[in-house]
């Protein structure tokens, strides 16, 4: 009868347990620091996350490690940018993961994505993305669809946290909201002005800001520019003046600097990512940043 006793409790008791996650932290591991940050700023004491991508590297290229595939085994959830952005590297993981019970989160649906290429794309147009142009964290306003989908996702993983996680959502919403009215004050003076970069992933923020991108270094995206493309986009920054040069901090810059140098305009090296940086901590630090350096070379 004791043993009896004991099972109907336990049964009863399981039957009323909201999920297997109830009453611990929540694993997360994200692809990009981006995603982490903002899991983070959602998550607070509920969630421990942790990042495979570097703030100051490629996302397009991460070794598929050992360690991120046992990252990935104890993880409940995984946050990733999609549009192929992680496609060289992350179902190799996955799969060695092992991990039957992760959760997997796309945090591209419910994106405008730009440049989406129509016809046939082939790798002799460089490193193009089939499914658009994947940089879309580099537009803070779609910090909201990526944050509302994330605590979506976590108060069905941990129910009893609901509340908690809607708190925090609200929190990072308004200050999100406040600073992007700041940094739209503060370069509404440089709409419309025309800019240069040296690879395809500045086109969300250039869109934000109503910049207007007029050329790119590499000819192809992610393949070297050939020195005759050089030379003609040198004359054109030339001839339209054009101040400013957006580098990703991750980029090898003598390339961009010589050209820099040859054209008399400005290289600016930005970060491309949170930790892209030193004191690049927050989703928010990312654009803080950017605004500040893109302000006085505009001028």
């Amino acid at each position: 009868m004791k043993w009896f006793s004991l099972l109907v409790f336990l049964f009863i008791f399981s039957s009323f347990s909201p999920n297997p996650l109830w009453g611990r932290t929540l694993s997360v591991v994200t692809t990009t620091t981006d995603l982490a940050a903002i899991a983070e700023a959602l998550g607070g004491k509920r969630v421990k996350v942790r990042s495979i991508a570097k703030g100051a590297q490629d996302p397009h290229y991460v070794a598929a490690k050992p360690s991120y595939m046992r990252l990935l085994n104890r993880a409940d959830l995984l946050l990733y940018v999609g549009l192929q952005l992680e496609i060289g590297w992350l179902p190799l993981l996955v799969e060695g993961a092992r991990n039957p019970g992760l959760v997997t989160l796309n945090l591209s649906q419910g994106i405008s994505v730009l440049e989406v290429p129509e016809g046939e794309v082939t790798r002799a147009q460089g490193d193009i993305h089939p499914e658009g142009n994947p940089h879309y964290w580099l537009d803070p306003r779609n910090g909201f669809v990526m944050a509302r989908r994330i605590s979506q996702q976590f108060k069905a993983l941990a129910p009893d946290d609901g509340p908690y996680f809607e708190q925090r959502l609200n929190l990072f919403e308004e200050k999100l909201r406040d600073r992007i009215q700041k940094w739209e004050r503060q370069m509404m003076p440089f709409r419309g002005q025309e800019i240069v970069a040296y690879h395809k992933q500045w086109e969300y923020l250039a869109n934000w800001l109503g910049l207007s991108m007029m050329g790119y270094v590499e000819d192809k995206p992610g393949i070297p520019p050939a020195p005759k493309h050089v030379a003609r986009l040198t004359r054109t920054i030339q001839q339209r003046k054009i101040n400013a040069l957006l580098v990703s901090s991750f980029i090898n810059p003598h390339i961009p600097q010589s050209m820099s140098n040859t054209a008399g305009t400005k290289m600016v090296v930005l970060p491309a990512s949170v930790k892209g940086e030193k004191g690049v901590k927050t989703y928010s630090d990312l654009f803080n940043s950017i605004v500040s350096k893109l302000m006085p070379v505009l001028k």
